[in-house]
């Protein structure tokens, strides 16, 4: 039987599998300008060089699809910094998870809370027959401050 072993010049370097930064991107679904922005801010670990060229190691495009994941998932770039801080090849990643999972758990209750919220005014507003502005904010109660704006209107006034 005949075994084949495909390597391509680009991607091997001294026995282990290396890419280049297109091809890192490409794997990943990005830009390459991503893969820089994503190094230059400590997400990714500094590349080996030959040539001038940037080399990832493959497990790279692991750490680059974690950051695509938690990005869509809503996480900023210092949070997924923070996981990725000091975590090494074959570390679990429970506890990290955890951590940072708790936290970001209040900030998306808040976020409903606040979206239930616009969702109900918005519904309110489209049913709309205020006669002025000033009647639709004093309807809104936009200001804790109107009524004692009014107060000092009606003192004046006297």
């Amino acid at each position: 039987m005949l075994k084949l072993k495909v390597s391509f010049k680009s991607s091997v370097i001294f026995g282990n599998a290396f890419m280049k930064i297109g091809e890192l991107a490409r794997n990943a679904g990005l830009n390459a300008s991503a893969i820089r922005y994503y190094e230059k801010l400590g997400l990714l670990p500094a590349p080996q060089r030959l040539g001038g060229q940037r080399r990832y190691p493959s497990d790279a495009l692991y750490r680059v699809l974690l950051i695509r994941f938690a990005t869509d998932m809503g996480f900023t770039l210092g949070e997924i910094r923070l996981f990725l801080n000091g975590l090494h090849e074959n570390m679990q990643v429970g506890p990290r998870w955890k951590k940072l999972a708790t936290r970001k758990l209040i900030e998306v209750e808040q976020n409903i809370a606040r979206s239930l919220k616009l969702k109900a005014l918005l519904e309110g507003l489209l049913n709309c027959r205020c006669p002025s502005l000033q009647f639709c904010v004093n309807r809104l109660r936009l200001s804790p401050n109107l009524r004692l704006l009014k107060s000092q209107r009606r003192a004046i006034k006297i």
